[in-house]
C-alpha cells in the first residue's frame, strides 16, 4: 500500500528542494525567486521500508480571485483534498508569518493528517523560528533542511504511524469489499526498451507535448484527463516545468508530460526561462511519441519547424496537432493549406500524422489518441533481413548506385540494427562515395515498402571490406603472453 504525501508552504519555503530530496532525483526547478512552481508535480519517493506519492505544489497565496494566483492556490487545495498527508512547511529562518496562520487553520479544517515542518533550520539561525513553529497548533514541528538533507529521520519516524494506519483502513476496506488494494507501480519511472512495447500501466506509452508559448497544451492535457489538473489561462508562458502525469486514455496506459512553450533562443534572457525550456527539452528525450502543437492562427512558425526538426533528431515518434481548430471558419481550405505546408516546410517527417484538434471542446482529442498509437507502432516496427535484403535488390534494379570514377558502387545485403526509431544497416563498396541523394532514395523506400511513414528512420552504410577488428587483437594476445613469460 502506498499513500500520497502533498508539500505545501508559502512561496520559497524550499518545498520543490525538499521534494528532490524525496525523489532521489531533480525533477523540480528550484531557484531562489518565490513562484517558480506552478502546477502539481508528482514523483515517487522512498523513506526507509515507505513507498510513496509526493505532490510539489505552488506555493500558497492569499489570492482567491481568477488572477494567476488565485488560480494557483485552487490548484494547491486541490493538492490537500486529494491527499493522505499534507506536510506543511514554513520557514524556519523567517519565522512564522501571518499567511502561516492562515493556511494552518485551512489545513486544520481540510486534512486529518497534517505534519508540520519548519525548513531551512540548519545551525542556529534556524532555532527562533522552529520554536515559533509550536504557537501553530500543528504539534511538534520537525526540523529539516530539505538542501542538506537533515531531518528527514525524524520525518520518517512520524509518518511511520500515519502510514501503519492508512494502510490498515485500506486493508480493511479490502476485506469488506469496498475497494481492490492498490498494486505497488513506479508510476515515475523511466522505460527502458524491451521486447515488448505494448503500453501497460507499469510501462506506459511516453507522450511529450510541445510548441510555443500558448500554444494551449496544458489545456489539451487536461481535457485529456477530464480534469483541471494543470494550471491555465490567457497569460503566455504559464507552464514552467515539465510536468508528468499517468492516465489512461482511451483504453490506453499513458504518462503525458506537459512542457513549457519554447521561444526562440535570441529572446530567452530569464534565467528560469532557460531552465524551462532545458527541463522542456529533456522530456522530449524521456518520450516515446512527441506532439508539436500548433496554433491554427500562426502555424508553423521558423520556432514550430525547429521544435519539429529537434524532435525528430532525437529520435522521436512524432505527431504534428493543429489546435484551436474551433475558431477557424474555412476548415476544408485551411487543412489544405496545413498539408501543403507541412510537406514543404518538413520533408523529414513526410508521411507523419497531422490531426486537428480543440482543446477547449475536445473535438479531435479520438483522432490524435488513435495518430499517437499508430506513430508509436511504427516507431517500434522491426522488419526481417529476408523482407530487407528483397528490397534492396529491388531498390538497386529500379535505380542503381552511381558510378563515381567509373567505379561501381555495389551493395550487398541491409540488415535492422535496432529500433524506437527503426535502423538500418547496409554493406556496400564506397560508402564514403554514396551521394546523399540515394541515401534519401533509399530513406523513402523504406518508408513506403514498410509502411513507416513520418517516424525517423536511421540509415548507416558500411563497407563491405572491412577487416574485423578483433582479428589481429587475438593473434597479438599469445605472443604477448609469451614475452611475459619468457
Amino acid at each position: 500500500m502506498t499513500f500520497t504525501l502533498a508539500i505545501v508552504g508559502r512561496p520559497n519555503v524550499g518545498k520543490s528542494t525538499l521534494f528532490n530530496r524525496l525523489v532521489g532525483r531533480k525533477l523540480a526547478l528550484v531557484d531562489d525567486q518565490p513562484g517558480v512552481t506552478r502546477d502539481l508535480r508528482e514523483g515517487q519517493a522512498k523513506l526507509g521500508d515507505l513507498k510513496f506519492t509526493v505532490i510539489d505544489s505552488a506555493g500558497l497565496e492569499e489570492a482567491t480571485d481568477d488572477s494567476l494566483q488565485g488560480r494557483m492556490r485552487r490548484l494547491t487545495e486541490r493538492a490537500v483534498e486529494m491527499a493522505d498527508i499534507c506536510l506543511f512547511l514554513i520557514d524556519a529562518r523567517v519565522g512564522v508569518t501571518p499567511t502561516d496562520q492562515v493556511f494552518a487553520e485551512i489545513l486544520r479544517k481540510k486534512n486529518a493528517h497534517v505534519i508540520l515542518a519548519a525548513n531551512k533550520a540548519e545551525g542556529k539561525a534556524g532555532e527562533s523560528g522552529w520554536l515559533e513553529a509550536f504557537s501553530l497548533g500543528l504539534g511538534e514541528p520537525i526540523r529539516l533542511s530539505g538542501e542538506h538533507g537533515e531531518g528527514i529521520t525524524d520525518l520518517l519516524q512520524v509518518l511511520m504511524p500515519i502510514a501503519d494506519e492508512i494502510e490498515a483502513r485500506a486493508e480493511a476496506e479490502a476485506l469488506a469489499g469496498e475497494v481492490e488494494p492498490e498494486t505497488d507501480v513506479d508510476v515515475y519511472g523511466l522505460e527502458e526498451e524491451g521486447p515488448s512495447f505494448t503500453p501497460t500501466k507499469g510501462k506506459p506509452l511516453q507522450i511529450a507535448v510541445v510548441g510555443r508559448p500558448n500554444a494551449g497544451k496544458s489545456t489539451l492535457i487536461n481535457k485529456i484527463l477530464g480534469e483541471e489538473r494543470l494550471l491555465t489561462g490567457p497569460e503566455a508562458g504559464i507552464t514552467r516545468d515539465a510536468i508528468s502525469v499517468a492516465t489512461e486514455w482511451d483504453g490506453t496506459p499513458v504518462r503525458i508530460f506537459d512542457t513549457a512553450g519554447m521561444r526562440k533562443k535570441a529572446k530567452i534572457s530569464d534565467k528560469l526561462e532557460k531552465m524551462s525550456v532545458s527541463d522542456g527539452l529533456r522530456a522530449v528525450r524521456f518520450a516515446e511519441v512527441v506532439v508539436v502543437l500548433l496554433d491554427v492562427e500562426i502555424p508553423f512558425e521558423q520556432q514550430d519547424l525547429r521544435i519539429a526538426d529537434l524532435a525528430e533528431r532525437e529520435g522521436r515518434a512524432v505527431v504534428v496537432a493543429v489546435n484551436k481548430w474551433d475558431l477557424e471558419d474555412d476548415k476544408q481550405g485551411k487543412l489544405a493549406d496545413l498539408k501543403e505546408a507541412f510537406d514543404r516546410l518538413l520533408p523529414q517527417l513526410r508521411g507523419a500524422p497531422l490531426v486537428t484538434v480543440s482543446a477547449n471542446t475536445g473535438r479531435g482529442l479520438d483522432r490524435l489518441h488513435d495518430a499517437i498509437v499508430r506513430a508509436h507502432t511504427v516507431w517500434n516496427r522491426r522488419v526481417t533481413t529476408a523482407q530487407l535484403n528483397r528490397w534492396l535488390a529491388g531498390m538497386t534494379e529500379a535505380h542503381p548506385p552511381p558510378a563515381p570514377s567509373g567505379r561501381r558502387i555495389k551493395m550487398r545485403y541491409a540488415t535492422q540494427v535496432k529500433t524506437r526509431p527503426p535502423a538500418f544497416v547496409i554493406m556496400t563498396s564506397l560508402p564514403q562515395e554514396v551521394p546523399e541523394s540515394y541515401e534519401r532514395y533509399l530513406v523513402h523506400g523504406l518508408r513506403a515498402s514498410f509502411d513507416m511513414p513520418g517516424t525517423p528512420i536511421r540509415l548507416m552504410l558500411r563497407d563491405q571490406s572491412s577487416k574485423n577488428p578483433f582479428k589481429d587483437r587475438k593473434k597479438a594476445q599469445p605472443s604477448r603472453l609469451k614475452k611475459h613469460l619468457d
